[in-house]
């Protein structure tokens, strides 16, 4: 405690405050978007967000005091778009039960040793593909949206141009509010029905079939796998904290275990906003960042005690908003993603075949477009490639 304190900084409790505010701002919408899919209560809405608040607060808190790096946890962004394609043919009772399957593999995988082996076994492009192509759908959302909201939607468009050129590292909590002031002023929403309140989590019971392991589990476990423990790990490193995967992925899965009965998605490793607690933003020397990643957690308790107010806001506001919000907020990853699916030649027909089949929303024999686009893609890559084992 007395090494806290000392290292207790300014700098670095607001970039822990940022980090929070970003993803609120921009992965939370892709939340909403699957809440609105499933149909489902405020008061269940209120549930998955105190889960997920909860699940990033604790495992950060506890990584970040344990290995005295700036270690930033959040729910899996791609995996909850899973979700938004999946609703309602999957009921929420399945869903839970493929949450808590993807953690114990996640877990086993994590613990064991063989995350970079699993990770290997994959082909980058591949698993870039699979991401870019559920992502894609919420790109194309935040323009459609012209179509029936054209003020909001080119308003929002045009500040997140303004924001992105002049304010780069602010975009998406400028873009929040500044949406929310243009929904009030152009399309009337009011805000009279956002109240404080504290969450009530809902017990939700699991059940489990092949379908959803098939359709949920094993993409979620490649996404989270993929698209945010390695980057998340990445950023780890290329800020100098060498830290091991293995405890990092035991916490966040154990901790996804109990949060996933009351509607919480695998808890991961930030890949967005991590940059943001592991930069010299947070504090100029690299030892004391870590109190980064400690507040990081402290406020994502506040916004899980609070869940009823941040689902109040947000159903306060046209679809629209959220459409657009999440949309424009997923733009750099749905560029960075696709970068990677066609940067190695090797594989860039496979994994370009794998974006397609998984944008495409396909499902067969009740397998969603993502199990059926590395499955197809996979195979490509290993037509197309032969015995040279080129990944």
């Amino acid at each position: 405690m007395s090494r806290f304190l000392k290292d207790l900084s300014l700098p670095a409790i607001v970039a822990g405050f940022l980090a929070v505010l970003v993803s609120y701002s921009g992965p939370l919408a892709i939340l909403f978007q699957a809440g609105a899919s499933a149909g489902i209560s405020d008061q269940m809405m209120t549930s998955w967000v105190w889960a997920i608040s909860m699940g990033a607060a604790i495992s950060g808190i506890i990584l970040s005091i344990w290995l005295k790096a700036p270690v930033v946890t959040a729910w899996s962004a791609p995996g909850t778009a899973l979700l938004v394609a999946l609703f309602p043919e999957l009921s929420l009772n399945e869903a839970v039960g493929a949450y808590i399957t993807a953690a114990v593999i996640i877990f086993i995988i994590g613990v064991s040793g063989t995350f970079d082996t699993f990770v290997r076994a994959i082909p980058k492009g591949i698993a870039a593909g699979m991401m870019a192509g559920i992502l894609f759908q919420f790109g194309v959302g935040a323009f459609t949206a012209i179509e029936t909201t054209p003020a909001l939607a080119i308003g929002m468009l045009l500040s997140y141009v303004v924001f992105r050129r002049l304010f780069p590292k602010y975009t998406l909590v400028l873009l929040l509010i500044a949406g929310v002031i243009l929904a009030v002023v152009l399309e009337g929403a009011s805000l009279s029905g956002v109240r404080w309140s504290i969450a009530v989590p809902q017990f939700i019971e699991p059940e489990w079939n092949l379908g959803s392991t098939l359709s949920l589990a094993i993409p979620l476990v490649l996404v989270s796998l993929t698209g945010q423990f390695l980057p998340g790990m990445a950023i780890l490193q290329g800020a100098g904290y060498s830290v091991r995967a293995k405890p990092i992925i035991g916490v966040t899965s154990l901790v996804s275990l109990p949060m996933a009965f009351f509607g919480g998605i695998t808890t991961v490793v930030a890949a967005i906003t991590a940059a943001i607690c592991t930069g010299k933003d947070a504090h100029e020397d690299p030892s004391r960042r870590y109190v980064a990643g400690v507040f990081n957690g402290v406020f994502y308790l506040v916004g899980g005690l609070f869940a009823g107010t941040i689902v109040s806001l947000f159903t306060s506001l046209p679809a629209a908003f959220v459409a657009v919000l999440a949309g424009l907020a997923l733009l750099g990853a749905i560029a960075g993603n696709l970068f990677s699916a066609l940067e190695d030649a090797s594989h860039r027909e496979a994994s370009l075949i794998t974006f397609i089949v998984t944008a495409s929303g396909m499902s067969v024999f009740g397998l969603s477009s993502a199990f059926w686009g590395v499955v197809i893609g996979y195979g490509c890559y290993l037509v197309l490639n032969g015995s040279t084992g080129r990944k």
